[in-house]
């Protein structure tokens, strides 16, 4: 149980996370709404609910259940006193969702080796759980900002690998259609003319007579941008049930290589080899 005598007004969400840093704010808004957080020993079930400067919180949570997130070993390409990249396998979360989620992810593998906290604590950019490949943390605040700064303004330059269904009529080319949440299945996305704009260059590299072999190197990133792209094409990426795409035992989609500026200014290209499963999809 944790108490705080509040000395000025805000909402109880906020209150909670301030009590219980190692949480998110979905995660206290869950908590609340669940009722156990009581102010002044009564439930308050709504996150939005305004505290009073004498109001006294108390939040039934034992911070212990943190700890039972199981320990994962992940591959380290490189690492210095500012940042990590990984080789992010496939199945495992970059970072929780905000709900209580026991599983490790890439942050909670990360915590030891950062002085951020919070829910996404040195957490640069993300992959998809069913994507695996090359992934950069920051270690610190300022490489944190450093690091977002160049995904932000597209100074990183991406490369991934990926086997989809049938084959091309054009063996490279840009794609440049926008993309947008899906309304009608919230999950997904879709593209859509109302879209934020999405760009991703593709290039053949082997195909048989059902599948290809294509490299990808997207100018933007927006969630789920190559997978949306090569479904719209009508070449869904193999293992993507979101969007079509053969049975597989796992997503063909591998983030293969990262080029970006680390925080003491030295560029650098960082690559994860191409998984076996990639070649032995194709005959």
């Amino acid at each position: 149980m944790s108490n705080l005598e509040i000395s000025r007004a805000q909402r109880l969400d906020q209150k909670v996370v301030e009590l219980i840093p190692e949480l998110s704010r979905a995660s206290g808004t869950k908590l609340i709404e669940q009722g156990k957080v009581t102010v002044n020993d009564k439930v308050i079930t709504k996150a939005g609910h305004k505290l009073r400067p004498d109001d006294v919180v108390l939040v039934d949570y034992d911070i212990s259940q943190l700890a039972e997130i199981p320990t994962v070993e992940l591959e380290v390409l490189y690492e210095d006193n500012d940042c990590v990249v990984i080789n992010k396998p496939v199945g495992l979360l970059t970072h929780s969702k905000g709900e209580f989620n026991p599983e490790a992810t890439v942050e909670t593998w990360l915590r030891s080796r950062t002085k951020l906290t919070g829910a996404r604590a040195g957490i640069v950019h993300r992959l998809d759980r069913a994507t695996s490949g090359v992934m950069i943390c920051a270690k610190t605040p300022e490489a944190l900002k450093k690091l977002q700064r160049q995904f932000a303004q597209r100074k990183t330059k991406k490369t991934y690998f990926a086997v989809v269904s049938g084959t091309f009529k054009q063996p490279e080319a840009i794609i440049d259609m926008p993309v947008a949440r899906n309304p009608k299945a919230p999950a997904t996305f879709r593209v859509d003319s109302n879209g934020k704009s999405a760009v991703t260059h593709y290039r053949v590299v082997h195909e048989d007579d059902k599948r290809s072999l294509v490299e990808l190197k997207p100018e933007t990133g927006r969630t789920h941008q190559l997978r949306v792209h090569l479904s719209h094409l009508g070449h869904p990426i193999v293992g993507d049930y979101m969007y079509g795409g053969e049975p597989n035992q796992r997503m063909l989609l591998h983030a293969h290589s990262l080029e970006i500026t680390l925080p003491d200014s030295e560029r650098k290209v960082f690559v994860a080899p191409t998984p076996v499963a990639f070649t032995k999809a194709l005959t």
